[in-house]
């Protein structure tokens, strides 16, 4: 199958990038990073944007921060770079997850988030961390000249013409239906924010898919304290990663089934989907206290 036409941009830096989406953002205009989501959709024409603006040549994408804070990964960071990295524990167990080897070469961390699939790994984890991705637009000034560009990282960047503006968005507002996040037309997404896990805080993430590397028909990833206090983020069971509290450890399945609202497809009915989160949710909650308890030592 073949996508429908549409006009091919590709800028070199990131002012060029933001005012290219500015001007064809109201036109339907789709950013391409790793295109391991977007180009199967263009290809099955469910998706029929007017401009392709392909970011990989943008230089200061590519970064990935590590800090005591948490990890800042790029727009341009591939799966399997982030994977290699292993800067962030639950990060890294989520992305062994992710499909196979050849998509987690040319796939995105940042890519991922802005897909939103609801069965997606990458989106559950930044929930359940409470992270944030940042997004960029162009304010002012006509196309054309030479900006600066590059860094993610301030409020605002000053260019020829024009600035981009930053606005971090947490994890709870980005994802905002099945497919749908909060990044507007014209805005791209630069970054993304991982906070760090505390010392002695065990995380784990468990899910089952029909095969290895297909999406998951549930998943749950979990993050414990020393004091027993867990917060889990589940997937595959609602429009948005699930996000559930919990003071204590015990009772947590029917919690987390309570929590859910899963639909039926063609591969597994709400009921059994519902079933399935309760059990992963034990498991997840299961392994990740004991890892903290490993790391936090008698």
């Amino acid at each position: 199958m073949k996508p429908p036409p549409f006009a091919y941009h590709a800028p070199r830096d990131l002012g060029a990038a933001l005012r290219t989406l500015a001007e064809v953002g109201a036109e339907g205009g789709k950013v391409l990073a790793g295109g391991q989501s977007l180009i199967p959709m263009l290809n099955m024409r469910l998706a029929a944007p007017g401009h392709l603006v392909d970011i990989n040549r943008v230089a200061g994408l590519d970064g990935l921060e590590v800090t005591p804070e948490g990890v800042r990964v790029g727009a341009l960071v591939r799966h399997s770079d982030a994977e290699r990295a292993g800067a962030h524990p639950l990060l890294t167990q989520a992305l062994k997850l992710v499909a196979h080897p050849v998509i987690r070469n040319r796939g995105t961390v940042v890519g991922s988030l802005v897909h939103a699939d609801p069965a997606a790994e990458l989106p559950a984890v930044l929930a359940v961390l409470g992270g944030s991705v940042r997004l960029a637009r162009w304010d002012g000034g006509p196309a054309g000249g030479s900006p600066d560009g590059g860094s993610a990282g301030g409020a605002a960047e000053r260019s020829a013409g024009g600035v981009a503006v930053m606005r971090d968005v947490p994890a709870a507002e980005f994802f905002v239906g099945p497919m749908e996040s909060a990044a507007r037309p014209g805005e791209l997404a630069v970054s993304a924010f991982f906070p760090a896990v505390e010392e002695g805080v065990g995380v784990a993430f468990h899910e089952v898919a029909r095969r290895h590397g297909d999406y998951a028909l549930a998943g749950v990833c979990a993050l414990v304290t020393p004091d027993g206090r867990a917060r889990v983020a589940c997937i595959g069971v609602g429009p948005v990663p699930v996000v559930v509290e919990l003071d204590k450890l015990a009772g947590a399945a029917d919690a987390v089934r309570a929590a859910t609202d899963p639909d039926d497809d063609l591969h597994a009915t709400a009921a059994y989907r519902r079933h399935l989160v309760g059990v992963l949710a034990e498991r997840a909650l299961h392994d990740a206290a004991r890892e903290g308890a490993a790391a936090h030592g008698p």
